[in-house]
């Protein structure tokens, strides 16, 4: 018997007749792009087809469908509870605040609780965010309603011959209290309500969990849609480039720059076969699955789509260098059109415009999709089809695609037919061999701005164009095209504090500010909140881009692609030129701050003429902004007395009467995770990796909830991560040393609480045993907890509880060295001994490793964000029961930066 697909290309080609095509739209009848797309389709629905909206009479009648739209999206934002946020947006800040439920790990007990269980788990990079669901006490499973159950999330049957416009409006019930909620309905909703900072964060969370984005929100309330342009530039993605010629190496890049092949799978009418099940096994390589793309058989998916319908995602394969494990040998992105392509026209005709091809899924072609199909003539973009044909209409589709494929200039070779019996694994390979094939040939490769850019023609709204935002760009745009002259006072790497101080003090008088750091301070002093945080992530990605610009090409890709333990390598390596970031042109600001206050505790200067003495309070921005601070100069790992104290003095008078604080700090040798461990726990955004962690100490202030502050015991959290501290052997060599233990010394003894991240668990840092030992002398001495991380691809187990004594007990060589060379030591004495450690008491961690798999395609492993979900619920435990030292004051933090 022949197969499918020969017996598709025989009746194709015996009905090769091209039968009259659809009449061209004139798009002059409509003033905007969203009405001539609008105008397209209803055109094409002309009274000899199967399918209207209502009985298309009149255009009034027409107008009921996004008014039903409008009650079911408000509806569906009164379920979940964020009907209040529709004018005041949730904020970044509201999303990270401490509260009761950050020390429980429960399941939602009724729709309003599902927006914030989501972003809590996808704070803490959970592979699991999307799963969450109602749980409603005393409710057996099988109590629900059976037709919810029988419902599937892409497919909505019905018959053509019965009143089709009820169907549309009444095909499911909103989801009430006892049923759960589409995850994609969620995420809609809780974009549609948040600002844009928080969209943003959500987005980057979402692709650390290797979860499909969201391109294209749709918003029936406004019968409009945004495109996300600003929400996915913060996406920073690493992958193997390889050029035709020369070197392959890393490329970093945010995912809104790189102009790559686009592939879109969109759905006409009815089908079969699921899309996102399709592309999740398109971007698997090997029998290893990936849910990049929530589909219906997951396990809350069969929920209906209530207000999701209209989202475009998308996602990407990025490769690795490994030719075990890389599908294609370059990035390549793929987009899904959430719902039917007749009921989503614009994005439809958006996704022909940007992409190299479009696969089209569907059972059955009528006239109806002919025509609808047949507007795509003389479109670059190259059209497949992928059927499953419904019985009894096998002859009518055949005839009907063979009149099509002329119009749409393609032959049989694009029609794939897939049904239930056919092999999926051959059917995957053969699709991975048309994309690698239309991706290796001439074809059109956009980025995203780039599609933004038809995106704006089309009539959707890009987020990216409000005012704020464009007047921020600009004033980014003018700093760093004078950086580098702006910056006249920042220390060379090599110098000593003492001669950063000579220059400091005769610099600043010249001239006062450079022409681009006058225009980043002005823009720190923006009236407008909003301005003043779009600038200051502005000048983040301005920075980086321009450090990004030269290509990295590291020794091996597997230490490339991770980061690597903190080895004596480390230490000896030469020093490079700082990339330059936010903290440069802080310190600038502290320098000439500094400078001022010496000139005038000298009494050369008027405290009546100060200029600078507003700077503290612009640089506290930052930090109420969700930016860290730098609180030890990376440079030259000295804390700025003046300037520090007038920031603390600045937060003091901001906090008012909610000024308790705890401090929690993190010490480590480099690559072992801590930045990445503190992000993970409180949604913070300490720079990350080897080439852009902190080399002093930066601060970030978490902000505990009004009704959780009084059982917690403080206000506010402030969060310290330091500088990796150099480890091995050479750990004691140089200069460096003794001021690494001044910088260890100084954070730990601000902190209640330190963590110290090791690289291996019979090895502490010298500089924190050296630490341990100055403020054992003080009578000072923090709570803390030791993490040992798993660093590797194999799955270690962690230290047993043998190995925690050891590591308490039983300093290694380097430790023993470093404690009987310090003269203020009465002999060598163990960790336990200077603590009063009780590993037994969970003193001691182990992480398992941060990836399931290898990046860039690897998600953040499970068993990584559950573990540090239980460190970060002991330690908002230990500060609770009183375990950790009393919370301090700001003023009391100012004492003991002076005193130490």
């Amino acid at each position: 018997m022949a197969s499918s697909g020969i017996e598709v290309e025989l009746l194709v080609r015996g009905h090769s007749d091209v039968g009259e095509v659809a009449r061209e739209v004139k798009a002059s009848e409509r003033g905007t792009a969203v009405a001539i797309a609008d105008l397209e389709w209803r055109e094409m629905e002309g009274d000899d087809c199967e399918f209207h909206y209502g009985d298309g009479t009149n255009e009034a009648q027409d107008s009921d469908f996004p008014t039903v739209e409008r009650s079911r999206l408000q509806d569906m934002l009164s379920l979940l509870g964020l009907d209040t946020y529709q004018v005041q947006k949730l904020s970044l800040q509201d999303a990270l605040q401490i509260s009761s439920d950050s020390v429980r790990n429960w399941a939602p007990q009724a729709p309003r609780d599902l927006p914030w269980t989501f972003l809590r788990k996808l704070q803490a990079l959970n592979a699991e965010a999307r799963n969450s669901t109602t749980v409603v006490p005393d409710t057996p499973p099988d109590a629900r309603p059976v037709e919810k159950e029988s419902q599937v999330e892409e497919i909505v049957y019905w018959d053509t011959a019965d009143d089709v416009s009820a169907d549309i409006y009444s095909f499911s019930e909103l989801p009430t209290p006892d049923t759960p909620v589409n995850p994609l309905d969620l995420l809609c909703a809780l974009l549609l309500s948040s600002d844009s900072f928080l969209q943003q964060e959500i987005v980057l969370k979402m692709s650390l969990c290797q979860f499909a984005l969201p391109l294209i929100l749709p918003d029936s309330e406004n019968h409009g849609h945004t495109f996300l342009l600003w929400a996915l530039r913060g996406v920073m993605r690493t992958w193997w480039a390889q050029p035709p010629r020369g070197v392959g190496g890393l490329r970093e890049d945010s995912v809104v720059l790189p102009r790559a092949p686009t592939f879109a799978f969109v759905r006409m009418e009815v089908s079969s076969n699921s899309k996102s099940q399709l592309l999740n096994a398109l971007l698997s390589p090997g029998h290893r699955q990936r849910d990049c793309f929530w589909h219906r058989d997951l396990s809350v998916g069969t929920s209906p789509r209530e207000i999701a319908d209209g989202l475009v995602e998308i996602s990407w394969f990025l490769p690795s260098g490994r030719e075990d494990l890389d599908l294609f040998p370059e990035p390549v992105a793929f987009l899904n059109l959430r719902g039917d392509i007749g009921s989503h026209w614009l994005q439809f005709k958006l996704l022909t415009e940007v992409s190299s091809a479009v696969f089209i899924l569907t059972d059955n072609i009528s006239r109806k999709e002919y025509k609808l199909l047949s507007s795509m003539k003389g479109s670059a973009t190259k059209c497949y089809f992928i059927l499953s044909p419904c019985r009894g209409k096998r002859n009518t589709n055949l005839r009907l695609l063979g009149r099509l494929l002329p119009v749409l200039r393609v032959d049989h070779s694009h029609v794939l037919v897939k049904v239930s019996s056919t092999d999926s694994a051959r059917f995957v390979h053969r699709l991975r061999s048309i994309v690698a094939h239309v991706a290796r040939s001439p074809c059109r490769r956009l980025s995203l701005e780039d599609m933004a850019h038809a995106a704006r023609k089309l009539g959707l709204r890009v987020d990216e164009d409000s005012e704020e935002c464009q007047r921020a760009k600009g004033r980014m745009e003018r700093v760093t095209g004078a950086t580098r002259g702006a910056l006249r006072l920042q220390g060379d790497p090599g110098g000593t504090a003492a001669q950063v101080d000579r220059e400091l003090r005769q610099a600043p008088w010249a001239g006062g500010p450079a022409g681009g750091l006058q225009d980043f301070i002005t823009g720190l002093g923006s009236p407008s909140p909003g301005e003043k945080q779009y600038f200051l992530r502005w000048m983040e990605w301005g920075l980086a881009w321009a450090a990004h610009l030269r290509p990295r090409h590291p020794p091996e890709l597997a230490a490339a692609l991770r980061a690597k333990p903190g080895a004596a390598a480390d230490a000896s390596e030469p020093s490079r030129p700082e990339p330059l970031g936010l903290e440069h042109f802080l310190r600038e600001m502290g320098q000439l701050y500094e400078a001022e206050s010496c000139l005038v505790e000298a009494g050369k200067l008027p405290a009546g003429q100060r200029r600078f003495a507003h700077f503290p309070g612009l640089a506290l921005e930052l930090l109420l902004t969700g930016l860290p601070l730098e609180l030890v100069d990376g440079t030259t790992l000295s804390a700025p007395l003046r300037w520090v104290t007038g920031l603390l003095k600045e937060l003091h008078a901001h906090l008012g009467r909610r000024s308790r604080l705890v401090v929690l700090s993190a010490l480590g040798v480099p690559g072992t995770g801590k930045s990445t461990l503190l992000n993970t726990m409180f949604g913070l955004r300490f720079a990350t990796g080897r080439a852009r962690g902190p080399r002093g100490a930066f601060m970030q202030l978490v902000t505990v909830a009004e009704s959780f502050s009084q059982d917690l015991g403080c206000d506010h959290i402030l969060v310290i991560d330091s500088g990796g501290l150099i480890a091995g052997a050479l750990a004691t060599a140089g200069g460096r040393f003794e001021l690494e233990v001044s910088l260890a010394t100084l954070i730990m003894g601000l902190s209640n609480v330190t963590v110290v991240t090791l690289a291996d668990t019979r090895d502490i840092p010298p500089a924190v045993l050296q630490a341990f030992l100055r403020l054992e002398k003080a009578g000072h001495m923090p709570s803390y907890q030791f993490v040992h991380q798993n660093l590797h691809d194999v799955p270690v187990p962690g230290p047993k509880p043998r190995d925690r004594w050891w590591l308490l007990e039983q300093p290694g060589d380097v430790s023993r060295a470093t404690v009987q060379a310090d003269k203020q030591a009465d002999g060598l004495r163990t960790l336990a001994e200077l603590a009063f450690c009780d590993p037994e008491k969970l003193h001691v961690w182990h992480i398992p490793s941060l990836w399931h798999g290898v990046p860039p395609m690897a998600a953040v492993s499970l068993g990584y964000s559950e573990a540090v979900f239980e460190l970060k619920r002991c330690l908002l435990e230990n500060i609770r029961n009183g375990l950790s030292n009393p919370n301090r004051s700001v003023q009391q933090l100012i004492e003991l930066v002076r005193r130490l």
